[in-house]
């Protein structure tokens, strides 16, 4: 049977916890500690292989499950968001700040841009807020895992935006998604359902038709500051959002009053409890499900604590784990 491996961005490097086989015990080491690492992305093919976007010095490439890196591209370059495509063998797109989108077609070791991004009309618009200088990044990417042209972007306090043709062309905002894109996660399998988590609107979104239209369901929310999202391997429909009242709880040090929620078909949210805090003092910065296993679902807070629940959410226990924080993580399966 195949044990998990964590990977958290802390904001100094990486912290990788690995569990030993058959035991409750996890080893913890610090990878990548000189870089300020901002995202992570697992090859949904290669179960070792992980790639890590940094601050001003591009992209790194583990292929030992986060023990080990090395340099694989767009040195200079501050990277927000990587995704690794389950169905076109070795590519990765790369989303940085300033707005630009990256692709490599061999692992990382090539990259081109794609210039088709920088002629989307209403970019002129877009600006974050959310850190100096004050200039748009792409915050999110999605890549479908049945159809190798679909690729969705959200740019915080911008848009999202989407490509059929591998990224040779791009589609204006897409309606009823949120233009203040924290998260986006395609399904693992189903290439038709696509999940948002943002700071606009009702704070998560969701599309049944590969990213072309989106709808904000509300029904159960008394939050409505999104950030991550996830969705069970096995039921598309069941999928899970980490929503905090407003940004300057959700990123305050200890007063998000933050709440993971349940959504499950048509049927409205359903805030989990089951051993979790309530509320959250930290906020769930990461949503990770099992790719293999259904009912399984991991939180990672801004705190270091990170939590796990086999029930699809009825019950949670506090892993054996202390991260400085968690910033991002990424799930792999030794």
């Amino acid at each position: 049977m195949s044990t998990p491996a964590l990977l958290a961005t802390t904001g100094h490097g990486i912290v990788r916890a690995a569990r030993w086989s058959g035991e409750d015990k996890w080893q913890v080491e610090v990878t990548l500690a000189d870089k300020d690492v901002r995202c992570l992305a697992a090859d949904p093919t290669k179960p070792l292989t992980v790639y890590a976007g940094t601050q001003g010095e591009g992209v790194f490439r583990s292929d030992d499950a986060g023990q080990t890196w090395r340099a694989s591209g767009l040195t200079g370059h501050i990277v927000k968001s990587l995704a690794v495509s389950r169905v076109a063998s070795g590519t990765v797109y790369a989303g940085t700040k300033p707005a630009k989108i990256f692709v490599s077609r061999d692992g990382g070791i090539t990259w081109r841009e794609l210039e088709s991004f920088r002629k989307i009309s209403s970019r002129w618009f877009w600006f974050s807020p959310a850190e100096k200088p004050f200039s748009a990044y792409v915050q999110g990417l999605a890549l479908s895992p049945t159809d190798s042209g679909v690729v969705i972007a959200g740019i915080e306090a911008g848009a999202v935006v989407r490509s059929s043709d591998g990224g040779k062309t791009w589609s204006g905002h897409r309606s009823g998604a949120l233009r203040d894109c924290h998260s986006l996660v395609f399904h693992a399998s189903n290439g038709e359902w696509v999940y948002e988590g943002g700071g606009t609107g009702a704070g998560v979104s969701v599309s049944r038709d590969a990213g072309a239209t989106w709808r904000q369901p509300r029904g159960g929310l008394d939050r409505h500051y999104g950030w991550a999202v996830a969705a069970d391997c096995d039921h598309p429909e069941v999928w899970y959002a980490s929503i905090s009242p407003s940004p300057m709880k959700a990123h305050s040090r200890a007063n998000a009053q933050a709440a993971i929620y349940r959504a499950t078909g048509g049927a409205d949210w359903k805030k989990l409890t089951g051993g979790l805090p309530q509320p959250l003092d930290a906020m769930p910065y990461a949503l990770l499900t099992d790719p293999t296993i259904s009912g399984h679902i991991y939180a990672g807070l801004s705190n270091g604590h990170v939590w796990h629940s086999a029930d699809y959410g009825d019950t949670w226990n506090r892993l054996a784990i202390d991260f400085p924080a968690v910033n991002t993580m990424s799930l792999l399966k030794l």
